[in-house]
């Protein structure tokens, strides 16, 4: 059995999936190829993957949609976007859905392998020794890629979960949306302000569900965002 890692390669065009799957094979991947959505669930079903590359435009699903159904099922699998679509309209669309990356043909197949295994590293990052969240009314669980909120475990995507995690395990500390993007996605440069804010709303009204008086992200106006402190160690907090 292989130990490479393996690449699923959802693609419906012949001619770019035979580069992707020659580019990646060549730098030492398992590379398997699909052309629709339904292989691509039937795939994954089938054995481990380390991350999915997803044409937007498929023969039977959106490439959009077919994301939701494998975030749905596998929360913790990287993916990253292919497609010919090159407006900031479905670059902020795939951003904002949890993808790790995207990348606009024509592109550059080391181009895409470098892209690749940045995103890989940044899924196998170790976790730290130590969390700073144990002593908050968070708990992050980084093998489950999980976190609780006052005991109940939240349902996030990935970029949600590296952002709440950024911010759980640094109360008090004022992170900027740049240090945010740079934490949470692995192409800041790809990403905006408001993408950082559209998730951060998300993240609050998933807290709010939890305990609806309580808002425990705080603004820090033209400065970023924090989460409070615990309140045994910072006693009543302000809010905006």
């Amino acid at each position: 059995m292989s130990t490479r890692p393996r690449i699923l390669v959802v693609e419906d065009e012949p001619a770019i999936a035979d580069t992707i799957v020659y580019a990646l094979a060549t730098d030492g991947f398992d590379v398997q190829w699909v052309a629709t959505g339904a292989e691509a669930m039937a795939a994954l079903s089938g054995q481990a993957t380390a991350l999915a590359i997803l044409d937007v435009g498929l023969p039977d699903i959106n490439g959009f949609e077919l994301f939701k159904r494998i975030n749905a099922a596998y929360p913790t699998l990287p993916a990253i976007f292919l497609t010919a679509r090159s407006s900031e309209v479905d670059k902020v669309v795939g951003l904002e859905l949890g993808a790790d990356d995207y990348v606009a043909k024509p592109f550059s197949p080391r181009e895409l392998v470098a892209r690749v295994r940045t995103v890989l590293r940044r899924a196998q990052r170790a976790p730290p020794a130590a969390s700073a969240a144990a002593l908050s009314e968070f708990h992050v669980d980084d093998e489950r890629k999980m976190i609780r909120y006052r005991g109940v475990a939240l349902d996030l995507p990935r970029i949600e979960y590296r952002l709440l995690k950024v911010l759980a395990e640094r109360p008090g500390r004022v992170f900027s949306r740049d240090e945010l993007m740079s934490r949470a996605w692995d192409d800041p440069g790809s990403s905006f302000d408001r993408t950082v804010d559209t998730h951060i709303k998300s993240l609050r009204a998933k807290l709010r569900a939890i305990a609806p008086e309580d808002d425990p992200i705080q603004t820090h106006r033209g400065l970023g965002y924090s989460l409070r402190e615990s309140r045994r160690e910072s006693g009543s907090p302000s809010r905006e």
